[in-house]
């Protein structure tokens, strides 16, 4: 028969500090350390370049790109990914085109969604 093992309560760890505490204090360091690396982290410089239509486009990753473009007299801001076509960059079809309305409702909540984020990371 196997031994019995001593039941330890649901609301403390084994060295008797409650799990909500524990978890609140670990929380905290993380975020700490979170700010701490925000500080240190150097200032990004901007990278933007001008394709052949004379869009500004700013790379946010290998084959992704912000670009500010004019459609039909209005300003537009796409996230859209490209594709290399015989040495030559495209805009593929996966990405999203804002007007300005849209891009200025999007800078304004971006604290609100990177909080969210954070909660979830």
């Amino acid at each position: 028969m196997p031994k019995s093992k001593e039941f330890i309560s649901s609301s403390e760890d084994s060295d008797g500090e409650p799990r909500q505490k524990k978890k609140k204090v670990e929380k905290e360091k993380k975020v700490e350390k979170e700010k701490s690396e925000r500080k240190s982290e150097k200032p990004k410089a901007s990278s933007s370049t001008t394709n052949k239509a004379g869009e500004t486009m700013f790379q946010i990753s290998k084959m992704r790109y912000v670009t500010i473009s004019e459609f039909r007299g209005k300003a537009m801001v796409s996230i859209r990914e490209y594709y290399d076509a015989d040495g030559e960059l495209r805009p593929g079809k996966k990405g999203i085109s804002l007007n300005l309305e849209q891009w200025k409702s999007l800078r304004d909540q971006i604290d609100d969604i990177d909080e969210a984020v954070k909660e979830l990371t």
